[in-house]
């Protein structure tokens, strides 16, 4: 039926594009800190190494952040709603990068980051949600992977802006601590790259405001015409009738208030595992480190810091064309072949990129293989991931089973990105990448057995299918 509707299809991309800002900002939040890490350090008197494990801790702060917020979006979402969520995030995403711009302590900062964090938990768990919520079935992998792309955005637009700060007023790059401490950069330049963040913050909370709530959330609180208004502004009023009728079946005998213990049911238990197993897998394939490793990655395959440099924009800018070939792709192709694809294509990928470690191959040779597995991973495991995860759990118990799987996906990086060095000492590039190979193999078996397929069906559909 919904093929033969007419939908509203600006008016469904621009409330999807206000709550895929909370992906941008993501995207932002998590990677401003790697260029602002050689200028805050001397400030904060983080440099040497006595003070590792307090580098480490400014580094990784964010991420006790990520795991609060998204345990705190599971007690709240299903609650207050979609729409509400997303504004608290566009709050502590905007005090967040006042704050860690105004930082004058290290413990101020510290806490600063850890508030930006709990918007990243929040966001990565309600942005993806709300958009599943709201699209129509047949569209729905396509605008949910909107979410992934402004991720990306982000993540390229933190790094242009602390490139466009440095070249402000650059520092050697054997220059001092204290030469650092001392210059521009040292004081004020690491403070506007958190501080730019503000802007886009900013604009998220104004245009979150004038979002509706999503439909499924308003049924179950049984307001049904405010429902029925934002279906009819999607599709027109038949679908709207359509779906309400839909949408109300199965939250027939259903309660108002979601029970932890209930998703710990035989008939939930296992789409909850799935989906657990889904957000760890998405960070234990490997693909993380090499974004958050770069420098170490290619300084191995023999770049110098110019090199590296340069490199690293190329792997953003794969990272992005690619992701547009997962938004073309997802509802054509399927949520399940692109999960094949992506974990079979990042095994073969590391098995030859061991290789090239452990034959002592260097230069252009690394560098194509590295983003053909960014490529891979853009194009299938990463934005999929998030249409899966927004797509298999029944409608009255969505926030709290994504906030679980969430909180599982944010653990997991923290465990990836705790575990590369102590891995790659002991078993070499060649070794560890192997070692992903391995794992990405153990996933294409499991995502092979028991992933389904959920194209063009209903989230409804897919309940009836998965539960009943």
């Amino acid at each position: 039926m919904e093929h033969e509707q007419t939908f509203n299809m600006g008016y469904i991309f621009r409330i999807s594009m206000v709550a895929a800002l909370g992906g941008l900002l993501f995207g932002y939040d998590w990677v401003v800190i790697g260029g602002a890490k050689p200028f805050y350090e001397p400030f904060f008197n983080l440099v040497g190494e006595s003070k590792a494990w307090l580098s480490g801790w400014a580094m990784s702060s964010a991420l006790a952040g990520c795991l609060g917020g998204a345990l705190l979006s599971g007690a709240i979402t299903d609650r207050v709603g979609r729409k509400k969520v997303l504004v608290g995030a566009a709050v502590l995403f905007t005090g967040s990068a006042i704050w860690t711009a105004l930082s004058q302590s290290f413990d101020t900062f510290i806490l600063a980051r850890i508030i930006g964090g709990i918007g990243i938990g929040l966001a990565s768990n309600v942005s993806p949600m709300y958009i599943a919520e709201i699209s129509p079935s047949h569209m729905r992998g396509k605008f949910v992977s909107i979410n992934q792309l402004t991720i990306v955005i982000g993540v390229l637009a933190a790094q242009i802006v602390n490139l466009f700060i440095y070249r402000y007023a650059p520092v050697a790059k054997d220059a001092s601590a204290e030469v650092i401490l001392n210059s521009w950069s040292g004081q004020f330049g690491w403070r506007w790259m958190f501080a730019a963040e503000t802007l886009p913050a900013g604009l998220f909370f104004l245009m979150a405001l004038a979002i509706p709530e999503s439909p499924r959330w308003l049924l179950r609180r049984a307001r049904s015409e405010e429902a029925r208004v934002t279906l009819a502004k999607i599709g027109g009023e038949a679908y709207a009738a359509e779906e309400l009728v839909d949408i109300g079946q199965t939250l027939e005998g259903e309660g108002k208030k979601v029970r932890l213990k209930e998703l710990f049911t035989p008939k939930l238990l296992k789409i909850l595992g799935l989906g657990i197993f889904i957000a760890v897998f998405q960070q234990w394939c490997g693909i993380n480190v090499i974004f958050n490793y770069a420098q170490e990655i290619f300084e191995a395959a023999g770049y110098d810091v110019s090199g590296m440099m340069f490199n690293i924009v190329i792997t953003g800018v794969v990272n992005l064309v690619f992701t547009f070939v997962a938004i073309k792709s997802v509802d054509r192709w399927g949520r399940r072949p692109l999960m094949l694809l992506g974990s079979g294509g990042l095994m073969l990928t590391y098995a030859i990129l061991g290789a090239c470690y452990y034959f002592g191959l260097k230069g252009p040779v690394v560098l194509v293989v590295v983003l053909t597995a960014i490529a891979c991973y853009a194009m299938t495991l990463a934005p999929i991931t998030w249409v899966l995860l927004s797509e298999i759990f029944p409608n009255r118990i969505r926030g709290a089973a994504m906030s679980l799987c969430i909180s599982a996906l944010w653990i997991a990086c923290f465990a990836l990105t705790a575990t590369f060095k102590p891995i790659n000492a002991a078993l070499g590039a060649a070794g560890t990448f192997w070692l992903y190979g391995a794992i990405c193999l153990i996933g294409f078996i499991i995502l092979f057995l028991r992933v389904p397929e959920t194209k063009g069906k209903s989230l409804e559909d897919i309940e009836r299918e998965l539960v009943d």
